[in-house]
C-alpha cells in the first residue's frame, strides 16, 4: 500500500491533463449524507481504536491539549469514474485515505492535537478544471463542503469543548478550510481559540478574510499559513492547475521551512520530508520564494529520486516534503497559544 500511494500521487502530478468520463450532474445521484453523530463518518478520531495515527501520536494521547480538524485532499481522480462526488460508505475509498492522507498528512500534526477528520463527500478531481467546473462541478464542490461545515458544526457543538483548534488541510481540503475559516472563525469569538490554520496546497490573498492574517513568526497564533510548492524555476501553466487550489502570482505564501517570509534557504534548515517507506529525511530539501509560490529542488538523498526529477508541479508532496518542519511548528505554536492564554481558557 505505501508504493501504491507513491506511485498514486506520482503519476497524478504526471498525467493532470487528461480527458475525463462525465455526465450531467444529476440530485437524485448524490452519495448518502454523513452522519457525524456516528464514529463511523470519522476517519480519523480519537476515539477512534487501532487508528493508524498510533504511531505518530505522543505516548499519552490524553496529554495533548489542543485538537487538529484536518481536511484530506482530493482521492479520487480516475478518468473513468464519472461519479461527482464520493460515497462516503465505501470502504476501499475509505481505506485508501486512511493509508494515504490520514498517514502521510494528517501524522504532521499528531504531536500537537487530537486529530479529528470528517469523511466528506469530496468531489471528483475533475470539477477543478474546464468544461466540467460549470457542468456541475460547482454543485459538486457545493455538496462536499456543505459536508464539512456539518462535521464541523458537530464538533463544536459535541466534541471540542472549548479547546483550541488548528485547522488543517491541503488542496481540495484546503479550499474548505478557507471557507471554514471565514464562515466559523474570521470576525467571531471563535477566532480566539484558534492555534493556526494550515491552508496548505491553495492560492489565498491577504484580502480574502476581514480580520485573519498570515502569520510570519513561527510562534504566532490566530492566523494562517499557505503554500504551494513546484521544482526549481517551474512555473503552473496557465489555464491548467484545479480552479480551487491553484498558483495564482502574489498569492499568500510563508516560508514551511523558517516559518517567515524568508524568500530562501539552506539544506541544514530543513527539518524533513516523510517517505512512503516511513522514514524521515532531514537536510533534503531548500527552497526559494518565487512569485506566490515556493521553488523546491528535487529532494536529495530519497529513493526513486529520479521519478521527483520528471516531476515539475510538486503539488502532491505540498505536506510530505515539510512533514517534520510542519510537525514542530505545530508544537511550538500550540505551546506558545497555552502560554499566553492559559488563563483565559476553560478546560
Amino acid at each position: 500500500m505505501k508504493k501504491i500511494f507513491f506511485f498514486f500521487f506520482i503519476l497524478t502530478a504526471l498525467s493532470c491533463k487528461t480527458v475525463y468520463m462525465t455526465k450531467p450532474f444529476a440530485e437524485s445521484e448524490v452519495p448518502k449524507a454523513p452522519d457525524y453523530s456516528n464514529l463511523n463518518s470519522w476517519i480519523a478520531h480519537p476515539e477512534i481504536k487501532d487508528s493508524i495515527l498510533s504511531d505518530f501520536y505522543p505516548e499519552n494521547i490524553d496529554k495533548l491539549k489542543a485538537d487538529v480538524f484536518y481536511i484530506y485532499p482530493t482521492l479520487i481522480t480516475d478518468k473513468k469514474n464519472n461519479s461527482w462526488n464520493a460515497n462516503i460508505y465505501d470502504k476501499k475509498q475509505n481505506d485508501i485515505i486512511r493509508s494515504t492522507a490520514i498517514q502521510y498528512q494528517a501524522s504532521a500534526w499528531a504531536k500537537a492535537g487530537k486529530i479529528y477528520s470528517p469523511i466528506y463527500r469530496q468531489a471528483h478531481y475533475r470539477i477543478f478544471f474546464e468544461p466540467y467546473t460549470n457542468n456541475g462541478g460547482l454543485l459538486a464542490g457545493e455538496i462536499a463542503y456543505n459536508d464539512i461545515k456539518s462535521a464541523f458544526t458537530y464538533y463544536i457543538d459535541n466534541l471540542n469543548n472549548g479547546r483550541p483548534i488548528i485547522i488543517a488541510g491541503h488542496s481540495q481540503g484546503a479550499a474548505h478550510c478557507k471557507m471554514l475559516l471565514r464562515d466559523f472563525f474570521d470576525g467571531t469569538q471563535l477566532k480566539d481559540r484558534l492555534i493556526a490554520a494550515y491552508l496548505i496546497g491553495t492560492n489565498i490573498k491577504e484580502d480574502y478574510f476581514k480580520e485573519l492574517k498570515p502569520m510570519y513568526n513561527p510562534k504566532e497564533n490566530k492566523g494562517y499559513v499557505s503554500w504551494n510548492t513546484y521544482r526549481k524555476n517551474k512555473n503552473p501553466r496557465e489555464n491548467f492547475d484545479p480552479a480551487y487550489f491553484s498558483w495564482k502570482n502574489n498569492s499568500v505564501v510563508v516560508n514551511p521551512i523558517t516559518w517567515d517570509n524568508s524568500t530562501t534557504t539552506d539544506f541544514d534548515q530543513h527539518k524533513g520530508l516523510l517517505f512512503y517507506n516511513n522514514k524521515i529525511y532531514p537536510n533534503t530539501i531548500k527552497i526559494k520564494v518565487f512569485d506566490g509560490i515556493v521553488w523546491s529542488n528535487v529532494p536529495r538523498k530519497i529513493p526513486k529520486r529520479l521519478l521527483f526529477s520528471l516531476v515539475k508541479n510538486y503539488h502532491v508532496g505540498d505536506i510530505n516534503f515539510f512533514w517534520k518542519d510542519i510537525s514542530e511548528n505545530a508544537v511550538i505554536r500550540t505551546k506558545n497559544f497555552f502560554n499566553k492564554n492559559s488563563k483565559k481558557l476553560k478546560m
